[in-house]
């Protein structure tokens, strides 16, 4: 059984994620903090990938970074980068795909951040930096995880937009989404099966995370309510 796939996608899905990680929290934290209409025009934008078929986001992506597309065709011309239907192509899919569930967890988090932490800090003097990184980030770390964790199981099983922007070829594209895909169409059950079996056990692992990351936050605030009623 060629792992390939399995190694390809824990690639992709680890690059992408690591992308939306930082330019989710840059974007929710901005956003948050922009007029309520310039919030909701920027938010409809952003979030425009989670609700359009992949299908649709990778035909966009392959006229744009396509070999006669704007950007692929300079690519292609000034470095000699081909940008579709190589394993990083599934990397700009992936990203674009995932990028709407890490900002809308986040910018959940930074929306429900108590203010007024905020403010003491600025009447304390401390710099908007600090803030951010010692304040604000220690307290939505539960929305940040879940929403991190989330942009990776999507991009792990994400299919529609990378099959069309990196195709399916045997140790050089192939996903374990592209491969279940392949395999059925060839009439190989048994081995799209295992791979099916994989990619279960893998969400299996990562929604276990996600609640378990939930009941970590959630028994320090029961156990402070438990003795507020006390008292």
């Amino acid at each position: 059984m060629d792992l390939f796939p399995l190694y390809n996608s824990l690639r992709v899905a680890s690059i992408s994620t690591f992308i939306t990680f930082f330019t989710g929290i840059c974007a929710a934290y901005y956003i948050a903090r922009a007029p309520k209409a310039v919030k909701g025009a920027l938010d409809c934008v952003l979030t425009l990938p989670m609700v359009l078929p992949p299908t649709v986001v990778g035909f966009f992506l392959l006229k744009t970074i396509g070999p006669y597309g704007p950007v692929g065709s300079a690519a292609l011309k000034f470095w000699g980068v081909r940008m579709t239907m190589t394993w990083y192509s599934a990397i700009f899919a992936t990203t674009i795909v995932t990028f709407p569930l890490m900002y809308r967890t986040v910018r959940g988090a930074f929306e429900a951040f108590d203010r007024t932490l905020l403010y003491s800090g600025q009447t304390l003097g401390l710099s908007g930096t600090f803030i951010f990184w010692r304040i604000m980030i220690p307290n939505c770390k539960q929305g940040i995880l879940a929403g991190t964790v989330l942009a990776f199981a999507r991009a792990l099983g994400e299919f529609g937009a990378t099959a069309m922007v990196t195709g399916y070829i045997p140790g050089r594209t192939a996903t374990i989404s592209t491969a279940v895909y392949q395999l059925w169409r060839e009439g190989n059950d048994s081995l799209a099966y295992k791979w099916v079996g994989i990619n279960l056990t893998i969400s299996f692992l990562v929604m276990m995370t996600v609640n378990m990351l939930e009941n970590r936050y959630d028994k320090p605030k029961g156990a402070a309510r438990v003795q507020q009623a006390d008292k």
